[in-house]
């Protein structure tokens, strides 16, 4: 067993420490918001994931602590930074929370014995050999000896997040120090251990992948393991404008998107992951990995063309979403549009840098009243988006009330299910775009529905 800390409860830190804590390493999760600490010391999870709330509740006060204080930075083995890094007006990242944090553990860092601390936050590259410089300043510790600082970057899908802490593709430990490897080593052991999953896989459905192959573990330098993080999600974002485009050149041609990507998928090269169209990627990550990679590549004079052009062509396809709903209306002004989906992506309350967001601004622009429902978002879209002048629904028939349009963006099971006669009773004009092209077409259009899909011509 060892001294785990997580510094941070959101999405990072809180599945990271759960998933440590269930495999029994005495993990502490700290946070200086007192109101998400005594939501974990309470059983909860503070951010909505699937099957995480169980999770804490079946560690908490066992090997899961929760407080607000750094106290447990003196005894920790291991101390994971997953604080925010959010962007600055110029693309780049605001550092101040990392800085911040690693202040506070090295003014609590044992000298009698060797701490690990570990980005798991994403960083922009470099960020290692920086920390390390400030936790020796604060510290007064010399670097290699009392510490090291890895970097150690999270590729958690929200919404599915358990299941890619327990069954990665693969384990990226960046580091220069083999005292740090060993312990990252050590740690990581029990999570390979994947015989012990068994006995809980009734109990969480997250467990269930025990078929699945090992997780590769990857020891590299900190820098290329902080490049790997970038360069990871820059290229998963080519890839979703890049099947996006082609959706709209289907449009135009009259091919199926749909089974564009399928034989596509089929080519060992290219793979099926990530080909599904979509009105564009959004979230926490994408957007500000991206643009934080270009404005990189643009100080050192290599700018990334790609990554710039998969950057405008998502714009391009919320502008498209928003035309294709003008276009069929003749005129969006005064018209009632009822969005489905506020969140990035299903099985998360995640709403931040939506594609909704950008797509009902455009819509509010070009005069139309927007009524919105969400399953888990609609709380954290409302408090990032409050200038937004829109209704915000308890159920998703109340969308289609004396609706011109309704338009799927998040393809939530919820959505999948319902009672689309209802839906098409309320309506002033039974229109349906769907972006994701997942509603059952033949029995909306048997109801009555006009239903358009992205690339389904």
């Amino acid at each position: 067993m060892m001294k785990v800390v997580c510094v941070g409860s959101g999405y990072v830190g809180s599945v990271t420490a759960a998933a440590f804590a269930f495999l029994g390493h005495d993990t502490t999760v700290i946070d200086i918001d007192p109101n998400k600490i005594k939501l974990i010391q309470s059983g909860k999870s503070p951010i909505y994931e699937p099957e995480l709330d169980q999770l804490i509740s079946m560690t908490i006060g066992k090997t899961l602590h929760a407080e607000t204080k750094y106290d447990s930075v003196n005894h920790a083995d291991i101390i994971f930074i997953c604080v925010g890094t959010p962007s600055k007006a110029d693309g780049t990242v605001d550092m101040t929370y990392v800085t911040q944090v690693a202040e506070q553990i090295a003014s609590r860092l044992n000298p009698e014995s060797f701490t690990v601390i570990v980005n798991k936050s994403t960083v922009p590259v470099g960020t290692a050999d920086r920390v390390t410089g400030r936790v020796r300043q604060k510290s007064g510790l010399q670097a290699g000896v009392h510490f090291s600082v890895v970097s150690n970057p999270e590729f958690l899908r929200e919404g599915c997040a358990l299941e890619d802490v327990f069954f990665p593709d693969r384990i990226v430990i960046g580091s220069e120090s083999d005292t740090a490897k060993t312990k990252m080593r050590e740690l990581y052991g029990r999570l390979l251990e994947r015989h012990k999953y068994k006995q809980w896989s009734e109990t969480f459905s997250f467990l269930n992948q025990l078929d699945k192959p090992p997780a590769i573990y990857f020891e590299t330098d900190s820098k290329s393991a902080e490049m790997i993080k970038y360069a990871s999600n820059a290229f998963l974002s080519v890839k979703i404008s890049y099947i996006n485009e082609i959706a709209r050149l289907c449009d135009a041609l009259g091919a199926q998107v749909q089974q564009v990507a399928k034989g596509m998928g089929l080519d060992g090269r290219i793979g099926s992951k990530f080909l599904q169209v979509s009105s564009g990627w959004g979230g926490s990550c994408f957007p500000k990995d991206t643009i934080e990679l270009l404005s990189t590549s643009q100080k050192y004079g290599r700018e990334l063309t790609v990554v710039k052009a998969a950057i405008d062509s998502n714009l391009a396809m919320h502008k498209y979403c928003v035309d294709k709903i003008r276009d069929r209306l003749k005129s969006l002004n005064g018209k009632t549009v009822g969005i489905l989906g506020l969140t990035f992506k299903p099985n998360t309350d995640d709403a931040r840098k939506s594609q909704a967001q950008v797509i009902i601004a455009r819509l509010l622009e070009l005069g139309a009243n927007v009524k919105v429902h969400d399953p888990k978002g609609m709380e954290m879209f409302q408090a990032i988006n409050s200038e937004l002048q829109i209704t915000y629904c308890e159920n998703p028939e109340e969308t289609a009330q004396y609706a011109d349009a309704i338009v799927l963006l998040t393809h939530w099971d919820q959505y999948l299910q319902l009672d689309w006669k209802e839906m098409y009773k309320r309506m002033s004009n039974p229109y349906i775009l769907d972006t994701r092209n997942v509603l059952p077409r033949p029995e909306l259009i048997h109801i009555g529905f006009q239903v358009e899909g992205l690339g389904t011509s």
